[in-house]
């Protein structure tokens, strides 16, 4: 059965969950996490919603960008436009600048979501607080494809946060310090390329700078595979 078959089927109570799910699902069941970080594929990836709140809001753009050995393979991204399945009015179009007009001649989820997943293939993910966008993702995959990934992700909010604890030591505050952990401010506060802000393609090009610029400088401290990076990232409560 095809990805299209599958969708224009999706509405069987007896459905099973999409091969994409299936295999997903298994892979990541058996992989192991000690591999070093040079042996790992990432693909850092971006949405743009019509809101914050998965149980209403939509994703009406992904972008994608693949990052093998540690270097950002500018050769193989993946962006799309959505049309939502409600009328989109948003306050949200003063951020992110898609209009209505735009999203009139966009695909639908359904059919986007597996193009998606096919890209992402067995890597792992990366993105800027990137649980949000892996929560809409997974709402999205349960609803059409009748299951969730369980694609280990690291954020790079998160690995900010640990990678100013091992310069500053354990006594670092980034609370009190009132330390900003946007994507723009990490940006230049490091002296990365500087792409448009709030574009899902350019925001994914702009994480995986940021993943490469951090995960360079945590293994001068020791880190060197893909779960020693998972626990640095994981201790962060993110307040926003």
């Amino acid at each position: 059965m095809g990805i299209f078959d599958f969708i224009l089927n999706r509405d069987s109570p007896n459905r099973q969950p999409h091969p994409l799910i299936v295999h997903n699902n298994q892979y990541f069941k058996e992989i192991s996490r000690e591999r070093s970080l040079l042996d790992c594929e990432f693909t850092v990836i971006d949405t743009e919603l019509t809101g914050l709140n998965p149980k209403k809001d939509e994703v009406i753009a992904i972008g994608g960008v693949r990052v093998r050995d540690l270097r950002i393979c500018c050769g193989e991204t993946f962006y799309a436009l959505v049309k939502p399945q409600g009328r989109f009015f948003s306050e949200s179009t003063v951020v992110h600048r898609i209009t209505p007009h735009e999203l009139e001649e966009a695909q639908p989820l359904e059919e986007v979501l597996p193009r998606f997943l096919e890209f992402c293939g067995d890597s792992f993910l990366v993105g800027h607080y990137v649980r949000l966008d892996i929560d809409f993702i997974n709402m999205a995959c349960k609803r059409l494809l009748g299951g969730r990934l369980r694609t280990p992700y690291l954020d790079t909010m998160r690995l900010a946060m640990a990678y100013n604890e091992l310069k500053h030591g354990h006594y670092y505050d980034h609370y009190n310090l009132g330390s900003s952990y946007n994507l723009t401010a990490l940006t230049k506060e490091y002296d990365l390329p500087a792409f448009d802000e709030h574009n899902a393609m350019q925001d994914s090009v702009q994480a995986a700078y940021l993943f490469l610029y951090l995960v360079r400088n945590m293994r001068g401290h020791g880190l060197r595979t893909m779960d020693d990076f998972l626990k640095a990232g994981r201790k962060w409560k993110i307040i926003l």
